[in-house]
């Protein structure tokens, strides 16, 4: 079964905070949380992006994570491929003091498609 070519693409956005946040000194750890909060309210707003759900794993997780598992993830459709690296490129963009939010965190995308519907049960 394939998507239909309207059809968006379903994304997992993982990511991953790097070494470097761990490294900061106590207290200092803010503005990187207020440069991802950022970051996270441009990409809900980028056009052709709908976000379906988040999961944030830090309460269960400490310390860097540089692949899977993921600190969190965000589940959105999207509606192609350059939007897709439009919403990585915020962790290019958005800044945290003098560097880039990439410093502190990464972000990788899987691109896929929905699974079918189950039919209902009778």
């Amino acid at each position: 079964m394939s998507a239909s070519p309207e059809a968006p693409l379903r994304v997992l956005f993982c990511i991953g905070v790097n070494q470097n946040f761990f490294d900061l000194p106590t207290g200092r750890s803010k503005i990187v949380w207020d440069g991802f909060t950022s970051m996270l309210g441009q990409l809900y707003e980028l056009p052709g992006v709908t976000v379906l759900g988040t999961i944030d794993d830090d309460r269960h997780m400490v310390g860097p994570s540089d692949s899977w598992p993921w600190t969190c993830y965000l589940l959105a459709d999207v509606a192609d491929q350059p939007t897709v690296a439009a919403a990585c490129d915020l962790f290019r963009t958005v800044q945290v003091g003098e560097h880039g939010l990439w410093r502190y965190m990464k972000i990788e995308a899987r691109v896929g498609r929905p699974l079918p519907e189950p039919e209902a049960t009778r």
